[in-house]
This record gives C-alpha cells, structure tokens and sequence, in this order.
C-alpha cells in the first residue's frame, strides 16, 4: 500500500482539557468554546469569552495551531451583538468553515472551523458543559477529518461480530479499501488536498451503507466496511458499487481536480476461523491484489 501520512494519526486518541472550563451561564452566546476535533490535542477546548482571539502558528497567538499550513496570524474570532464571528486575516491557505472557504462569517452551533489541518468545532448553546462532554465521548468513536468511525471503534464492533458468529453460527463479511496512489497526491497537491480527499470519501461512503454496517477509517487513507449477516455475493455487489460510485465522483480543492480511485478487498468469516485478524488478513490479501493487478477494482 502507499505510504500513509503520519503528521495527524487519525488512530492516536489524545484528550485533553486547556484551562479551566467556561462559567455557567452565557444565554448570550459568550461562553461558547472552541474543541479541536482533528488534529494536534484532539479534544482541547478554548473558552472564547467576549475578547478578540487570535488563531495562528505565532507564539502569541490566543490559540496556537503550530502547522506549516497555517499563518502566523491564521484568523479571528470576534463577539458582537451576542454572536461570534470567524474572520480570514489573509492567510495562505484561507480558513474554512464547514468545507467552504470564508472571508467572515457568523458561527452557529456544532459550525466546524478548519484552520491549515485542524478542525475546531464550534458550541455554543444552553448546556456548553453538557455539550463539550458529549462532544468528547464522540471522539472516542469518531473519526473527525473524515466523520465516520475511528479504528478503535472498529476493533470492537469486529470482536462483537465475530462472538456473534461464533455463538450463532452465522456469518458477516468485511471490506478493505484504500486510495490509490495517495501518497502522489499530497506530495503533488498538498496535504491540505489530501485532507479534503479523505473528507469527501467518507462522505460518500457512509452515505451508501446501510444503518447496521460499520464504515471505519482505519489509517491514513484505509477504510473498512462490516457487514453483518452479508454473504460473499453481497458484499462484492456493494464493493463494486462503492468503486464506481468514486471512480465517477468529482474530487476537487481549490479549483484543482483530482482523479481519485480507490481498490477494495473482499472476504467472508469462514467455518474453522476463530479471531478477526484472519478475516482482515484475507480481505487484506484481495485488497493487495487488487492493488497488484493495475489497481482501480474489486478482488475477492
């Protein structure tokens, strides 16, 4: 497989609080805080409060986000007439809110806030403490480039699955997928690029599954899909569609198009298998040959 980036390892957990938590009360919106949701610290919160606060890579920054991809003096957030608002100080790669590039904007709740390659959400609202909490437990599961589940999430629900096959003698399928050539497009459009790559795919892929499978990112550009109580036949058909469904989806960062494919491995839990880690090294072993045989399908 490509080499996956390293600089944010979607598998690493680290949660921590900065500073003290934000007083009760703020019906006017100026107890809001910030929680980064991708990227270095993952899930430290930054009470916003009244005052003008500065994120940037500089020292002096209110918020220091230290990333080649971000400014000195990235951007702004403000408190006027009850409401915060994000302002672009002109950096290089711009600031987005909620994948759209902005010059200034009003933040609303749960609006995401992606400054170089961290996310900050935005919560504002009755309970911020409750919030934040929930926000937090969310991140335990949840991947937040890419917003389906992390890896340790789905560790658990395939040693679920598989006491569930062993206790009923039923069966489930599993599919292994990957980007082709991803390390060629963050070396020729930039991680930034990379990044929004990641973002769309599971976004399109989570949108295709039904409510019981489990779509995981479980590296740097690896996925998973486990399909409970889905045959061999079924789970081909569903790899197909979703590398037809990419292959014909656009792919675009700043005006840039970006021919994304993907290749998928497919396996099935078998009588005589007793862990996970057979099944996921069958599927791997189809996804490599795909790989291995011109890349862009679907081996099984």
């Amino acid at each position: 497989m490509d080499d996956e980036d390293r600089t944010t390892n979607p598998n690493r957990t680290v949660v921590t609080v900065i500073g003290p938590p934000p007083e009760r009360g703020g019906a006017d919106g100026s107890d809001a805080c910030l929680i980064v949701i991708y990227g270095d610290d993952i899930g430290r919160r930054v009470p916003l409060g009244t005052s003008r606060a500065i994120i940037g890579r500089s020292s002096q920054a209110d918020m220091q986000v230290d990333q080649e991809s971000v400014s000195r003096n990235h951007c702004q957030i403000t408190f006027r007439g009850k409401r915060h608002r994000v302002r672009d100080l002109g950096s290089t790669n711009g600031t987005y809110v909620n994948d759209e590039p902005c010059e200034e904007i009003e933040l609303r709740d749960g609006d995401q806030i992606k400054v170089g390659r961290t996310i900050l959400k935005y919560i504002t609202g009755g309970n911020v403490e409750a919030q934040y909490h929930e926000e937090i437990y969310r991140l335990m599961t949840v991947d937040g480039l890419t917003q389906i589940h992390n890896k340790r999430y789905f560790d658990e629900m395939l040693e679920r699955e598989v006491s569930r096959c062993a206790r009923y003698g039923r069966s489930f399928s599993l599919i292994l997928f990957d980007i082709d050539h991803f390390k060629r497009v963050n070396d020729t459009h930039g991680h930034l690029a990379g990044d929004a790559v990641l973002r769309r795919l599971g976004t399109l892929v989570r949108t295709r599954v039904r409510r019981d499978d489990v779509v995981a990112r479980t590296g740097g550009e690896e996925f998973a899909i486990i399909l409970p109580e889905v045959g061999l036949e079924g789970a081909v058909g569903l790899a197909r569609k979703m590398n037809a469904l990419i292959d014909d989806s656009r792919f675009e960062f700043e005006n840039t198009v970006m021919d994304i494919t993907i290749s998928l491995g497919v396996a099935t839990w078998q009588e005589g298998m007793t862990t996970g880690e057979e099944l996921i090294k069958l599927a791997d072993d189809k996804l490599y040959e795909a790989k291995d045989s011109g890349r862009n399908r679907v081996c099984y």
